[in-house]
């Protein structure tokens, strides 16, 4: 029923990953801000037949019933039927012949509680062609209730999304938010026809318009609701503005503008009220969740900019119909520093709004991070006016400065530029020598290159924390920088920015940092569960149903990482933020193995619990030889008995002849988790005893003879 496969769970020492293992290939995806009124999660990914929209947690499906069978209490079931045909009898209509199929799914009365959230239902919308991008709203998070009773009610039972497919089309589609249940995926008619199912039909109350106009596939897609000035107020609420940018020529963005009403659709396909022409292609773009009608845009060579399309940059024509102008106006350029010593700027990987639209958070190919101050947004400032933040950093219409900045760790090796060395033959076909073949054979591992910093990938993702009754919500930052070894997260982003920003005015030293300070928390062991494939995407998942205490403002929301590969989804979940909770606090205090419907058939055996370090000794050396431990010996010289027993109770290698004894050492040692704060390099040295030596070799220097040390048989 379901296309996720059953995922596989692990655990590590500082999280919890759950891992979806998909036939097909990934594009791209994205989770959906709102909750179905059921309560589960939706996410949405692209692969090369269309999108899947899968519905995690919440209340389960109530089991169906089967139908009765129609029994004939009188005469048998091979009765002969009579058929009677009349000239006066009219044929059944097609309307009359085919009833349309109501779906009414029934749910559970309570949510159970299971190690992680199930998948409850997946859909799949096939549109003939591989979707390459899948753009959401950039709203908070909130349950499907509570976006009804706001200023777009429309989104309170649908989902809205666009895509871009690899045909150079570009749909807005809108779906029910309440999953199809098993009976509509079990219709005879879906059976019976392979195009029954087809996105567009409406099997599923789905409707799709087409936006039309490009030449070439999309490279980024956004989606924003148009605030409510701007046009008629009966329909404002009801319609969206769908950004694209592509590589058509030097680089294009258009715009188009629609209705989410289906009585509002046009039948024809709807064309951009907005071209612009750009001197170099985007690598995204994102509307801002404050300023609707503000588009971030990211050029990695020149910059971050801001466009509005709502103001105009020439003249109102009187002649001109619609809400929007033709032609938008670009308001600020966001420039990066210089790549030292170089006159080139650094590249830069992606970049997102944060402080709800005040402040764009970027990441740079070398491992930088710098925050960008556009409207006082300083948590650690008391000053509010504009101009006082930008005073510093303006030049012109531009902002040069960051607030603060920062490296991620981890990443020293992208700021190491490798010199440039000068060709010495003349001509361009020369022979290579020994010299010259050994030069290129070096330049291959040197440092990564100006150009090659251009070739690295990265994005980076915000999360507003829903905290209702707080007049400043905080919000969540993930990153992921070349792959697998720089996923990195912000848990709060406001109070990692003070934290920064206290730093750098104490010069690094300050003892009054804030109570609590925020840091970029590194998530590891990500290779196991991504089994060799490359990390192509990260993301944030939430569920605002569940709460936990939180150390610092009463509530906390657990916050998932979703990181996409090239065939699997793995969510990251229970990320251990520092040595006293999780990343949003923990999620479940008692884990089941089991569902309350599931009953096990195996004996499952629960063990001791064991103390928190498990002590091996390793060494094989004799006692009062120079590998000895010494640790075990007092200060005499002999061996404290209290000491030797301590020694022997420790787990030790196994002896020959110990037949399978030897299994009880190595299943401790394989279920030892990761310690973080032992070093294991003065472990090692403390047992093999270099460093007392070490120590003796170093007293005995200048005397101009060499001691040599004999251990005692």
């Amino acid at each position: 029923m379901l296309g996720l496969k059953t995922p596989r769970l692990r655990r590590t020492g500082q999280n919890t990953q759950v891992t979806y293992d998909l036939s097909r290939r990934l594009n791209d995806a994205q989770p959906y801000p709102i909750q179905s009124p059921q309560g589960a999660n939706i996410f949405i990914y692209g692969h090369d037949s269309g999108v899947t929209l899968v519905w995690r947690g919440g209340k389960r499906f109530k089991a169906t019933q089967p139908a009765p069978l129609n029994e004939k209490p009188n005469g048998s079931s091979e009765d002969a039927v009579m058929v009677i045909d009349s000239d006066d009898d009219q044929p059944a209509t097609k309307a009359e012949a085919k009833i349309k199929f109501e779906d009414k799914p029934e749910f559970e009365d309570q949510v159970e509680e299971t190690p992680y959230p199930e998948v409850i239902q997946t859909l799949d919308l096939v549109l003939g062609a591989a979707v390459l991008d899948v753009a959401v709203m950039p709203l908070s998070p909130k349950s499907a209730q509570d976006t009804a009773n706001g200023r777009a009610a429309i989104l309170g039972h649908k989902i809205v999304f666009a895509v871009s497919c690899v045909t150079n089309d570009v749909y807005l589609i809108t779906l029910p938010l309440t999953p199809p249940s098993p009976a509509a995926k079990a219709r005879p008619e879906l059976r019976n026809s392979l195009f029954a199912s087809k996105a567009g039909t409406g099997a599923w109350g789905e409707s799709i318009t087409l936006l039309s106009g490009q030449s070439k596939p999309s490279d980024g897609l956004a989606i924003g609701l148009v605030p409510s000035g701007l046009s008629d107020r009966a329909t404002s609420i009801n319609r969206v503005v769908v950004a694209s940018h592509s590589r058509e020529a030097s680089g294009v963005l258009r715009l188009w503008e629609t209705a989410l009403d289906q009585k509002l659709k046009p039948e024809a396909s709807v064309e951009p009220f907005q071209t612009e022409f750009l001197p170099s292609p985007l690598r995204s773009v994102s509307f801002n969740p404050s300023h609707s009608t503000q588009l971030l845009t990211v050029t990695p060579s020149h910059g971050v900019r801001i466009y509005d399309y709502a103001l105009p940059s020439l003249p109102p024509d009187p002649e001109a119909t619609g809400p929007f102008p033709p032609q938008g106006s670009w308001l600020v350029t966001l420039y990066q520093p210089f790549i030292r010593p170089s006159s080139l700027r650094k590249p830069i990987v992606d970049a997102a709004w944060i402080a709800h639209g005040k402040a764009v958070f970027a990441l740079l190919a070398d491992g930088m991070w710098g925050i960008w101050d556009i409207d006082g947004a300083d948590p650690a400032s008391s000053a509010s006016a504009i101009s006082t933040k930008l005073q510093s950093g303006v030049r012109g219409a531009a902002l040069t400065a960051f607030s603060v900045s920062g490296y991620v760790e981890g990443t020293s090796s992208l700021r190491s530029v490798a010199s440039q060395h000068k060709e010495t033959n003349t001509g361009e076909f020369a022979p290579m020598t020994p010299h010259s073949r050994r030069q290129a054979t070096s330049n291959l591992g040197l440092a990564t290159t100006p150009d090659r910093l251009s070739t690295i990938h990265g994005g980076v993702k915000v999360l507003p924390l829903p905290a209702p009754g707080q007049a400043l919500l905080d919000e969540t930052l993930a990153l992921w920088l070349g792959g697998q070894d720089h996923v990195c997260v912000i848990p709060q982003v406001l109070r990692f920015w003070e934290t920064q920003a206290r730093k750098a005015s104490s010069g690094g030293n300050g003892l009054f940092t804030g109570a609590h300070s925020s840091r970029l928390i590194k998530i590891q062991e990500l290779s196991t569960s991504l089994l060799g494939e490359r990390c192509c995407g990260v993301t944030l998942l939430t569920d605002i149903s569940k709460k936990t205490d939180g150390a610092d403002h009463g509530e906390q929301t657990p916050i998932d990482v979703l990181i996409r590969g090239e065939t699997r989804l793995i969510v990251v979940r229970d990320v251990q933020a520092s040595s006293s909770g999780t990343l949003g606090g923990p999620i479940i205090k008692g884990k089941r193995l089991f569902s309350k419907a599931d009953q096990p058939s195996a004996i499952i055996v629960h063990g001791n619990a064991r103390p928190s370090t498990v002590t091996f000794n390793l060494s094989r050396a004799k006692p009062g030889s120079l590998r000895f431990n010494p640790s075990f010996a007092n200060e005499e010289g002999n061996y404290d008995d209290d000491s030797m027993a301590d020694a022997n109770e420790t787990k030790s290698l196994p002896q020959p002849g110990a037949g399978f004894d030897f299994m009880n050492t190595l299943n401790d040692a394989a279920d030892t988790t990761t310690d973080l704060n032992r070093d294991v390099e003065v472990e090692m040295l403390d047992i093999m005893g270099i460093d007392k030596a070490l120590e003796n070799l170093d007293g005995s220097r200048g005397v101009g003879r060499k001691k040599v040390l004999f251990g005692e048989d």
